[in-house]
């Protein structure tokens, strides 16, 4: 088992939740969000924010999770 990975994998999941939690209730907390429903229209800005900031960060976190159970080091040579 490699630690580093999976505590890397861990905090990722852990960020990727606080935001999806965040979202729904204090929507408000986002700063960016309202930049990016000017730029892109609101369907498509809060697609990008779910995807960017929810969605990627638990992907990259459940990959790094397994990677760090099989002793795959994130760092390594």
């Amino acid at each position: 088992m490699n630690t580093t990975s999976f505590v890397l994998g861990i905090l990722a999941v852990g960020f990727g939740l606080f935001t999806l939690y965040v979202r729904f209730a204090h929507p408000s907390w986002f700063g960016k969000l309202e930049a990016m429903k000017k730029q892109w229209g609101s369907a498509t800005g809060n697609a990008m924010r779910i995807f960017g900031y929810t969605i990627v960060p638990i992907v990259v976190g459940i990959a790094l999770i397994v990677a760090g159970i099989k002793g795959i080091s994130l760092f390594s040579r």
